[in-house]
């Protein structure tokens, strides 16, 4: 399975962004599917994930309220929308397909390349 994220850009703070993150390939039900970020000087951290068959969501403390994650099972597709953004959430935002639910990223195999989001205050 690829992974194709997109839909970054520069958005002010209090303003709403979503990224799409397509999949070749069948997606199974039991894979999760996850975002997570990387900004500057930081370690990539989680945000949100969703188990592909059962549609349960995952969300990290500091974006659950703010940021939903959902599929278009039709498309392969996961989406983040991000709501009430941030400057400490900009980042570069990876997708990435695990097998089980966690929040380490050496626990997903496979990767998008990343899209930038960039909050200005």
């Amino acid at each position: 399975v690829q992974l194709q994220a997109s839909g970054g850009g520069l958005v002010q703070a209090g303003g709403s962004l979503t990224l799409s993150c397509a999949a070749s390939g069948r997606i199974y039900s039991s894979w999760i599917v996850a975002w997570f970020r990387q900004a500057p000087g930081k370690e990539r951290e989680f945000v949100a994930a969703i188990r592909w068959g059962s549609g349960i969501k995952y969300y990290e403390d500091s974006v659950r309220g703010r940021f939903t994650i959902s599929k278009i099972s039709a498309e392969n597709t996961v989406l983040l929308q991000m709501n009430s953004l941030k400057p400490d959430d900009a980042a570069v935002y990876y997708c990435a397909r695990g097998t089980q639910y966690s929040t380490f990223q050496n626990d997903y195999s496979y990767w998008g390349q990343g899209t930038q989001v960039t909050v200005s205050s």
